[in-house]
């Protein structure tokens, strides 16, 4: 090497340049500017005033940094998968219980959700201004639940299965191939009827439907559906419609457990009883795939800021779970180390 270069170390990296050479001649030399960066020789800050005079010297340590965007993007996660489905949101929003089909169909848009269930029921699809519900739903975006909601026995639900597969064939939504089933006990706390519930997944199941089935918070049942050939089980958190959340929630840590076990992505979702935003967001904790739920928007005071709320709800729901919380601990533990403090005086 002649004396005319000289080796420094430029933001951790070897390096030979002219010598002499100044800051301000290295910051040109690399084509950045100097009101953009701040630089230190040696570890020690030179101040832009001085970035003419001050000479480089063989072997020093230059850094020159700048300014960049906090944080870091979004991890990556695997999308919703239910039978044949998939889907980016794991938000699943319904229909019923809107003031209008206008204030329906903001909400979803919205709640950004893929999917959404409609019942099958004569005044469900064409309301008394001769409107028809299908009208304000965007079948391109959106793929159709139908949903057997008002059924109190096997056979009546199984018929409603088959109504909506030949009415979504013929509007040519993927939607017909699957069906979220409901077969209710009784009108007062519309719980589930676990036989019929049970009858009715296998006659479904033997048609080649994909059953999305709705069950009580019981594991066992919750099992035997799933044995029964149920694409989804779908436990309540709480009674439909009764915002109370997710009541037992370590029933539902015992669903997952017993329907993952040996299949980790078998899609478990919570269905009924989500009041507000911290409930999607518990049971997304609790790491159920996904939820779905009606009142908590519909019923909310302002529904399109519920719609919203429920969405990210959804979203922070998730990544907790994937980020994995903190374990619960009796005692504080202090977040700043204990060593170094300055001595309180005497």
């Amino acid at each position: 090497m002649t004396n005319d270069m000289m080796n420094i170390t430029l933001n951790g990296e070897p390096n030979t340049l002219p010598n002499p050479l100044s800051v301000h001649e290295l910051i040109e030399r690399i084509g950045l500017d100097a009101r953009k960066v701040a630089v230190e020789v040696n570890r020690e800050v030179v101040p832009k005033a001085q970035h003419p005079t001050h000479t480089l010297k063989p072997g020093d340590a230059v850094e020159i940094v700048t300014l960049v965007g906090g944080g870091a993007p979004l991890p990556a996660d695997k999308p919703l998968k239910v039978g044949t489905f998939t889907f980016r949101s794991r938000l699943i929003t319904g229909t019923g219980k809107y003031a209008g089909y206008d204030l329906m169909r903001d909400c979803l848009a919205a709640s950004d959700c893929e999917v959404t269930t409609v019942a099958v029921r004569r005044e469900r699809l064409i309301d008394k201004e001769g409107k028809s519900i299908l009208d304000f739903l965007d079948l391109k975006k959106l793929t159709i639940l139908p949903n057997t909601a008002g059924c109190f026995n096997a056979e009546d639900a199984v018929r409603h299965a088959r109504i909506a597969r030949e009415l979504l064939s013929n509007l040519g939504n993927p939607g017909a191939d699957w069906v979220k089933l409901e077969c209710l006990a009784d009108a007062k706390t519309l719980l589930p009827d676990p036989i019929a519930t049970l009858q009715a997944t296998e006659t479904l199941v033997k048609e080649k439907f994909q059953v999305l089935v709705y069950t009580s918070d019981d594991p066992i049942m919750a099992k035997r559906l799933k044995d029964a050939g149920a694409t989804s089980v779908m436990p309540a958190g709480s009674p439909i419609g009764s915002g109370q959340g997710v009541l037992n929630p370590n029933n539902i840590r015992i669903i997952l457990e017993y329907l993952k076990a040996g299949d980790p992505d078998y899609p478990v979702i919570i269905d009924a009883g989500v009041g507000t935003a911290s409930d999607v967001a518990i049971a997304m904790e609790l790491g159920c795939d996904g939820v779905l739920l009606n009142t908590g928007i519909a019923s909310a005071q302002d529904p399109l800021r519920m719609a919203y709320a429920m969405r990210y709800a959804c979203e922070a729901g998730r990544l907790a779970y994937l980020a994995g919380r903190i374990p619960k601990k009796l005692y504080a533990t202090a977040s700043s180390p204990m060593e170094g403090r300055i001595a309180a005086s005497k």
